[in-house]
């Protein structure tokens, strides 16, 4: 392949003076890469789409907003916020589906210096109600379910305005047309880059979700990485093969199917930023549905689809698939969980007008690490591509000391993009983060071109379909049940969705539970995804180590699935 090429476009492309110069800057104490022709803020990302006016923008079932439209409800938005108080540095919580409204509110927020926190739409109660009061929002608006949970107890909102979006408001409660009703004008306020931009909780391994910090500068840096990779992979692809590049033609107008929540950083910072700094047109979803999902794709000319790889997999052997128009599909792919090797070749080969792309990335990291497409991807499926340029990565032994190249090691990164921290939670922060740079807790080999190779997970978490289930937190809600004397949780490999959630679980003496009971125990506790699908009752007290913990390769390795209870 063309690594050659790769890495000569990568050089010009980062060198001084060009688009995506880099520059080594303090930043909370540490020096960190980050882009030297970076905005300072998201604000000045969402202003300067004002120009895109007409195009369309939001794309709901019957609903369509152009640029215009979506910037006077943003500003209204913003405007309303600041007639009730909120202030820059305050919070504002959006607790719904992928509705239009989300990207409106999110806008607003981030364009004044208002952190947005986005609430997980799976979480149940007792979750909601941790979150709301972790993060304090000044505001929270919300839709009818997350409303509903709201209403079990009013209290969790500790005085916080709850608008209602697209349903009526219960008592107490304000609706969205009346936020917007008046109008308004954007708030003149200059937003520092290393604010927090937005709050996205993360799976927790003590039982509490912890909300990662993502600033302004990390928001962006992750915008330009995403740049960046089209670009370099573009550019040493055409001086490899000799097809040139036109720099005079305009780029096409982007056109994608938002099919994972906005609360994620795969379809907000990756996909909602690219899409809308480049003025084109986000398709949005109610829930995902491979059949809904080509339609779609024919109806709105989507020119890119991203997601977890099961919805890859499933839209290519959907049986409407041959029948349905997919030539304006230029990328599929996914992130959120490594896409098998299989599926990289079935996707080439599958849409004849679209590449295999992936990137590899977190939470704390505000969206990508590494993004590979096309010929580099066909060429080695199994990696998840280079780190991007605003990142520093090496692969460490247990003591934090680098391995040399091409051996296996914890994967640390350190950048632009690497959060802040997560909020009230500095032992957190403090075991994540050293000296800037962020354990990622997986386990990976990074070869002589440069591109990094995930070969298994340090942290001890279920990657379901895309969504972090930390095993701690599962084990934590299991053991509230009186009658459990042990449990271990851990991952059971899944065609559908890479993996599930398993638990061995030994009773006390004379306790009764059935596997109905206990899943019902626990959906109060936790979202429908943490529970386990997978659960073996055992006889004997659960195997164990020298030092105490339990052997949860071995169980994974001897108990089968078919029959868990």
């Amino acid at each position: 392949m063309h690594y050659r090429e790769l890495k000569q476009a990568w050089s010009e492309l980062t060198a001084p003076g060009a688009p995506f110069e880099i520059a080594e800057i303090p930043v909370r104490g540490n020096t960190i890469r980050s882009y030297k022709n970076a905005p300072p803020s998201v604000r000045e990302l969402w202003l300067s789409t004002a120009a895109y006016g007409d195009r369309d923008y939001l794309v709901y079932e019957n609903d369509r907003l152009t640029y215009a439209q979506a910037h006077a409800q943003v500003n209204a938005i913003a405007a309303w916020m600041f007639a009730q108080g909120v202030q820059p540095g305050d919070r504002v919580a959006i607790a719904m589906r992928n509705y239009p409204e989300w990207m409106l509110i999110y806008w607003a927020c981030l364009s004044t210096g208002v952190a947005a926190v986005g609430m997980n739409a799976w979480w149940v109660t007792d979750e909601m109600e941790y979150a709301i009061k972790d993060s304090a929002p000044k505001v929270i608006f919300a839709d009818a379910e997350r409303l509903a949970r709201i209403q079990e107890r009013p209290a969790m909102t500790a005085g916080a305005k709850v608008v209602a979006v697209r349903t009526d408001p219960p008592a107490g409660a304000i609706a969205y047309a009346d936020v917007i009703a008046d109008g308004g004008e954007m708030p003149q306020v200059s937003v520092d880059p290393d604010a927090d931009a937005c709050i996205f909780y993360t799976s927790g391994t003590t039982g509490f979700p912890k909300g990662a910090q993502l600033t302004h500068r990390g928001c962006v840096a992750n915008l330009m990485n995403i740049g960046f990779s089209g670009q370099v992979q573009a550019l040493a692809t055409a001086r490899a093969t000799g097809v040139a590049i036109d720099p005079a033609a305009p780029p096409p107008i982007p056109v994608a199917l938002v099919t994972t929540p906005l609360f994620h950083v795969t379809a907000n910072n990756c996909g909602a930023y690219a899409v809308t700094a480049a003025g084109g047109k986000l398709v949005l979803m109610y829930r995902w549905d491979a059949g809904e999902a080509l339609r779609l794709i024919e109806a709105e000319k989507v020119s890119a689809m991203s997601g977890v790889p099961t919805m890859a997999r499933e839209l290519i052997n959907h049986p409407d698939f041959e029948k349905t128009d997919t030539s304006s599909l230029l990328s599929l792919g996914g992130g959120g969980a490594q896409l098998p090797p299989d599926l990289v070749g079935k996707i080439d080969g599958a849409v004849k007008t679209a590449r295999p792309n992936t990137g590899y990335g977190m939470t704390e990291t505000c969206g990508i690490i590494t993004a590979v497409s096309a010929d580099f991807f066909i060429d080695k499926p199994d990696s998840c591509g280079p780190a991007m340029p605003s990142f520093e990565a090496k692969c460490v032994d247990d003591d934090g000391n680098a391995v040399p190249a091409g051996q296996v090691g914890e994967l640390w990164v350190k950048g632009a993009p690497v959060i802040k921290g997560y909020i009230n939670r500095p032992e957190a922060t403090a075991e994540s983060i050293t000296d800037g740079w962020l354990h990622t807790g997986d386990v990976a080999r990074i070869d002589e071109d440069g591109f990094i190779f995930i070969v298994d997970r340090k942290k001890d978490m279920v990657l379901r379909g895309g969504e972090n289930v930390y095993c701690a937190e599962v084990e934590a809600g299991i053991f509230r049940h009186p009658a459990v004397a042990e449990v271990t949780v851990f991952g059971v490999p899944d065609e559908r969705l890479g993996e599930e959630v398993g638990a061995a679980v030994l009773l006390r003496p004379g306790a009764m539970v059935s596997p109905a009971e206990l899943r019902e125990h626990l959906s109060s506790l936790m979202a429908k995804h943490k529970i386990p699908r997978f659960l073996w009752f055992m006889n004997d007290p659960l195997p164990r180590n020298a030092s105490g913990k339990f052997l949860k390769r071995q169980l994974r390795e001897t108990l089968s699935p078919e029959k868990a209870l």
